[in-house]
């Protein structure tokens, strides 16, 4: 992205050293050789617009795509076992190695810094790939693989895939991440034993690109015992038994773009921004959406800065036990 960011500094330059000389330019009698009041005004008035549209594309193409922040949230979950309270779960989502800024640098950085957060448990929620386009390249799964597989948490790394990896080739994206060690749910459940109890991941099948077997999922898990539903895809949520009180989902990127006052403009989603991004409650259960960290379609952010969610777990309301520590799996 050096080219790009070079062409777009000196582009914002230029916009600015004009609306400088627009401001400096002293309006007089045309005999003069001089532009009249109104016309200086009009042309201050469009150099200002250029510079701020100008500005704002900068930010929002080559500045807001490459951050990448640490978003913190807790949900309360009633009836959440007590020995389940405070935990702790990183979320990462829609990577999309090779499009811009996701490159080798930028996956090291996504390792290291959910890694600092010592969660006790990472959920991948898919879309590694990226198509051949005019702003992203395909980058083969093993590559996106061989960095993740040094992501660590006592209960361990566990992932579905989405959309992108199933049109790319879902077959081998599941093994280039298994073959690392992080286990793929794929319409299935896996348990974790931890402090005398035990939680139950349901990984969901990718709504877009694979048949839905959601109820014949859920059913595979004990009754009554604590259940957490990984999904690419946000949109099953309506259809979740409220038997799981928390699901996780990515995909829409936040729409990529929100607006002050209008909001996201484009969200892939049947509902519209109801399940765009952040924490949802209905009907007794919770859903977090991430917005995730690449970009599809345009390569663009604009107040929807890529993210890494830590996500604690609490008893609701005021049965909160000791922190979750000390976790191991087994």
């Amino acid at each position: 992205m050096t080219i790009p960011f070079v062409i777009g500094v000196a582009g914002l330059l230029g916009l600015v050293l004009f609306l400088l000389h627009e401001l400096r330019s002293r309006p007089g009698p045309s005999e003069w050789g001089r532009p009249p009041v109104w016309k200086k005004r009009i042309r201050v008035a469009l150099a200002t617009i250029l510079v701020l549209l100008g500005g704002l594309a900068f930010y929002a193409f080559l500045i807001e795509p490459n951050r990448l922040i640490i978003h913190q949230e807790t949900v309360q979950i009633a009836n959440w076992p007590p020995e389940l309270g405070g935990l702790k779960i990183a979320i990462i989502s829609d990577i999309h190695t090779g499009g811009p800024f996701i490159n080798d640098q930028k996956l090291r950085q996504i390792v290291a810094r959910t890694n600092q957060l010592q969660p006790d448990l990472i959920v991948l929620l898919g879309d590694y790939m990226s198509p051949n386009s005019w702003h992203s390249h395909r980058v083969e799964p093993e590559v996106t693989a061989a960095f993740l597989k040094d992501l660590h948490a006592p209960l361990g790394v566990y992932s579905v895939l989405g959309n992108h990896d199933w049109w790319y080739n879902g077959t081998k994206v599941r093994r280039a991440l298994e073959d690392q060690g992080i286990k793929v749910l794929d319409d299935e459940v896996l348990e974790l034993k931890t402090g005398g109890t035990s939680l139950w991941l349901a990984g969901l099948a990718d709504l877009w690109t694979r048949p839905q077997h959601i109820q014949e999922t859920i059913d595979k898990v004990p009754r009554g015992a604590a259940v957490i539903a990984l999904t690419h895809n946000p949109d099953i949520f309506p259809r979740l038994p409220k038997s799981v009180p928390l699901s996780l989902a990515g995909h829409t990127h936040g729409g990529q773009v929100s607006f002050p006052f209008i909001g996201r403009p484009v969200e892939p989603s049947n509902f519209g921004q109801r399940y765009a991004a952040g924490h949802v409650f209905e009907n007794q259960h919770h859903l977090f959406v991430t917005t995730g960290i690449g970009t599809s379609i345009l390569p663009v952010r604009f107040r929807v800065v890529p993210e890494i969610v830590l996500l604690t777990v609490q008893v609701r309301p005021s049965l909160a036990p000791k922190a979750f520590a000390n976790l191991s799996p087994g």
